[in-house]
């Protein structure tokens, strides 16, 4: 409504300029102003509706067009058993609330990242699935607004095993999810990953392991860690620490890139004030200590543009040094 009223407005307003020199110019003018008057009142709803905000954000990287795909949130208690380990609730709870954020819990976004280039639609990470409950796994609900079906993705990439980057390749029966794509993991990881029991995977938020090893394996494509997995196009990062093969990817358009940094960094206060504090997600602390350490110094000299599926809908930005710490700056 409000849009076709602003169009009657346009074309009342073009229909009163044309008729100024007109003899009967001033009644002309009186009955189209009277017109638009009712025309912005009848735009003006009574009661505004509610606005669902949009599961998937567009933007250009450069010849490439690009969506965050939100595919929901995981929230954990500020209890110092997965963030500020070694540290007090009341240090988390400082930095939370110098930032404007609850102090009681710290709550991660969950978006997968898709890239259309002129022969390929690539996912980058696929999102919790069934493994974290109805807070995340809407992943394929997301892509329905981007106009892409499933089987339209020809290439997915994989930064790491955990249960909300790998959940989503397949659905609670067991399927392949994105059943015409060839899932790329860099070899030591997809060892680890293929090394894990039900046990092991359960702790890492992989409800329906076997089912997933079975769907996923004659689709796997490994690579070396730091090779080019798209020549060209997207090359792999090898980020240490997290998991044994942990890899972020650099996807670079003629004129920009944008580096997906996958857990290098989680929270986007807590990661970037404190990076030196551990998290318990990281399997080798001290590695990923280091990693994060010279990442983001790299990142904040060089303004490389990043995306980071944890931090805050849509995650897209850039790192920026602040004091003895950084600050995340959203695009």
């Amino acid at each position: 409504m409000r849009n076709a009223a602003s169009f009657v407005a346009v074309i009342l307003a073009t229909a009163l300029a044309a008729c100024a020199t007109r003899p009967d110019a001033p009644q002309r003018e009186e009955a189209a102003a009277k017109a638009s008057e009712m025309a912005a009142k009848s735009a003006i709803p009574e009661k505004a509706p509610a606005v669902k905000p949009s599961d998937a954000r567009n933007f250009t990287l450069g010849e490439f067009a690009a969506t965050a795909l939100r595919d929901g949130t995981v929230s954990f208690p500020n209890d110092n058993k997965i963030f500020g380990v070694g540290h007090t609730p009341a240090e988390v709870a400082q930095l939370l609330s110098s930032a404007g954020q609850p102090t009681d819990k710290l709550e991660l976004s969950v978006q997968p990242l898709l890239v259309r280039t002129e022969d390929r639609v690539m996912l980058f990470d696929t999102g919790a699935g069934a493994n974290f409950g109805p807070s995340a796994g809407r992943l394929l609900q997301s892509m329905t607004e981007t106009g892409f079906a499933p089987v339209t993705v020809t290439d997915i990439f994989i930064s790491h095993s955990h249960g909300d980057h790998v959940g989503g390749l397949v659905n609670p029966s067991g399927a392949l999810n994105f059943p015409n794509a060839a899932i790329h993991i860099s070899a030591p990881e997809w060892a680890y990953l293929k090394g894990l029991t039900p046990e092991t995977a359960a702790k890492i938020g992989i409800s329906n392991y076997a089912a997933l090893i079975a769907a996923i394996t004659p689709k796997v494509v490994e690579f070396a860690p730091d090779s080019g997995v798209v020549p060209g196009v997207v090359k792999a990062v090898a980020i240490r620490g997290h998991t044994p093969g942990h890899s972020g990817y650099l996807i670079s358009a003629k004129r920009i890139s944008l580096l997906y940094v996958g857990d290098v960094v989680h929270h986007f206060v807590v990661s970037l004030r404190r990076p030196q504090w551990p998290n318990s997600f990281d399997g080798d602390k001290e590695t990923a200590e280091a990693s994060r350490a010279n990442l983001l110094g790299d990142l904040a000299k060089s303004g490389q543009l990043v995306y980071v599926v944890h931090f805050p809908f849509p995650g897209l930005g850039k790192i920026q040094r602040q004091g003895d710490g950084y600050v995340w700056v959203p695009k």
